[in-house]
């Protein structure tokens, strides 16, 4: 016997596309990254570990007036010159290593000229090798660097669509960005736009107090369905 599609499971499938749709409506287009260059956005991906992107744009603009937002110089500053440079970004000793660590490796594997050139996979399993850097970092630097598409998965993403409904959000990372890859358009445009619109409307609307009366999900939200009237 033939199967009858179900356009209801279907339209379930693509929650995905639905979000991302509704969140370019709100918000309008993002162009991210928030950068000057492909270099700089694998900077400011080490730096915004647990801190607020306006911290991260700070400690940049120290590096650049230092002349030292250069892979080479980084990684041979001292570490307690480096610190202080980037203080502003928080953590800034534990941060220092870490940027160390992963401009020494990029200057070694000569830098974007030849890494351009790596399959993802391969790019990805060295990015994750690099001491401080976790699978969002190694995800940032691959989407809005490289271009290539990997979709990122952070806190923003856990909050609202656990609240939507459509994940638990206590899924282990790779498993997470699976589940966006499955159903989104292989394509690094759509995946930095999506990624860049989460992080939006988590900042400013789906916060951890939501802003329910200024969200556009509320159609196809768990949360907002069940708070009391």
């Amino acid at each position: 016997m033939r199967k009858t599609s179900d356009p209801d499971r279907r339209a379930r499938r693509r929650w995905a596309v639905r979000a991302h749709a509704t969140l370019l409506e709100q918000h309008g287009p993002q162009r991210w990254w928030p950068a000057e260059g492909r270099f700089e956005i694998m900077v400011g991906s080490v730096l915004a570990q647990n801190t607020a992107w306006r911290n991260v744009e700070k400690a940049v603009a120290n590096l650049k007036a230092a002349d030292m937002l250069h892979a080479e110089a980084i990684a041979q500053a001292e570490p307690e010159v480096l610190a202080q440079l980037i203080r502003p970004s928080g953590y800034f000793n534990v941060k220092a290593r870490r940027l160390g660590s992963f401009c020494a490796w990029y200057a070694r594997a000569g830098g974007y000229r030849k890494l351009r050139y790596w399959p993802t996979m391969r790019l990805r399993k060295a990015l994750l090798g690099v001491h401080g850097v976790g699978p969002e970092t190694a995800d940032d630097i691959l989407l809005y660097a490289f271009d290539r598409p990997v979709f990122v998965i952070d806190a923003y993403t856990r909050r609202i669509f656990a609240r939507l409904g459509t994940i638990r959000g206590n899924e282990a990372y790779d498993e997470l960005r699976e589940v966006f890859e499955h159903q989104l358009a292989r394509r690094s445009t759509v995946y930095a736009e999506f990624h860049a619109l989460i992080v939006r409307h988590g900042n400013q609307v789906c916060r951890p107090t939501p802003r329910c009366e200024d969200c556009g999900l509320n159609a196809m939200c768990r949360f907002h369905r069940h708070q009391p009237v």
